[in-house]
């Protein structure tokens, strides 16, 4: 892992995100048992899917590094780009049926657990096979066919992206995540 590079940053919020994965699947668990879900984490979970997963982590891969390949020659229809991004789309459809699931069952409706088991499964069956896609296929790529250079422009793009999010981000949302692990 190029710690360093903007690589190297996408793989370490991929490391937050994954604890994040954890703990929905104790609260899958917690769910499949009949047991109950505590307010303040689902509204942290979709705070985090929605704010880090999505907007920073997302965002600076679909708005920077998948344009950049693109431009290098990587085939942006197809495998990698296109598969990637429909996974990226596919979380947020998951993330948006999370939001209303939980909203149900927040409200005591009892037939809103299935949804949000269905809205955490999802995400949970996504995101580890897409990270090992980026971590293991497209951040190895990116780093040999990028220029020392385009590292440089790519990471301090991803550097803003972060300053709009709240130049605390990564630290904001790791211990989130801490919390998230903690209550799950």
């Amino acid at each position: 892992m190029n710690q360093k590079g903007p690589t190297g940053l996408l793989e370490r919020e991929h490391r937050v995100i994954q604890r994040v994965i954890g703990t929905m699947v104790t609260l899958a668990g917690t769910l499949e048992r009949g047991g109950y879900v505590e307010v303040g984490t689902l509204i942290d979970t979709l705070e985090f899917m929605r704010a880090f997963a999505d907007q920073c982590h997302h965002g600076k891969e679909e708005r920077h590094l998948f344009p950049l390949l693109g431009r290098k020659g990587a085939p942006v229809t197809g495998y990698p780009l296109d598969a990637l991004i429909r996974d990226h789309e596919n979380t947020r459809t998951l993330t948006r049926q999370l939001a209303g699931a939980s909203e149900a069952y927040l409200q005591g409706n009892l037939a809103a657990r299935e949804a949000l088991l269905e809205s955490l499964r999802g995400l949970i069956g996504i995101y580890p096979n897409h990270m090992w896609k980026e971590d293991y296929l497209l951040f190895p790529m990116a780093n040999r066919v990028l220029s020392p250079k385009q590292q440089r422009d790519l990471r301090e793009k991803f550097e803003a992206v972060d300053a709009q999010i709240g130049t605390d981000a990564y630290q904001r949302f790791e211990q989130m995540a801490n919390r998230l692990e903690g209550q799950g």
